[in-house]
């Protein structure tokens, strides 16, 4: 299987060049671009993924609902459909778009587009990538903050977007 392909991006977005998923993911902290998209449903809650145990990046740690790479020569607004088509089988589904922002950890660096939207199902998903998924009371969300339970990217998102 060949390795995917990420646009490398400058602060506002703009492809500057290409790298796959490993250098992008090595350390070399380059800037690549992602979609987020928090799922609510018609109650307020939120639907976390839990990551599968073999992700390269946070395993076993819950999630935004959906979270996945822009890939080369790829729209960003292409991009959130595809992949919340491939994380939750979702295909109709009103994207707001909240903002963009740069997040880095100790082995990457990423320019997040984040949108949100309220759906409250059904979910299809595939055990390979996510091992479950569920709905979240954000009280649930804010109790469980600073407990290792979520990833710091969701917690960082989560409190940048969602708490006032």
């Amino acid at each position: 299987m060949q390795e995917e392909i990420f646009p490398l991006v400058d602060e506002s977005g703009r492809v500057t060049g290409q790298a796959t998923r490993n250098e992008c993911h090595s350390g070399s902290k380059v800037l690549h671009p992602v979609v987020h998209l928090h799922v609510f449903n018609s109650q307020g809650d939120l639907l976390l993924q839990k990551r599968a145990e073999n992700k390269d990046i946070q395993p076993g740690k819950w999630d935004t609902s959906v979270g996945g790479h822009v890939d080369f020569g790829e729209s960003v607004e292409v991009a959130l459909y595809r992949e919340v088509r491939e994380e939750l089988g979702m295909e109709k589904f009103i994207p707001e778009f909240l903002q963009s922002y740069i997040f880095e950890s100790d082995v990457e660096k990423e320019l997040v587009y984040s949108y949100k939207t309220v759906y409250d199902g059904p979910f299809l998903f595939e055990k390979k990538e996510i091992d479950r998924i569920r709905f979240w009371s954000v009280s649930e969300i804010e109790n469980n903050l600073g407990k290792s339970v979520f990833t710091p990217n969701f917690e960082n998102e989560f409190r940048k977007i969602f708490l006032p």
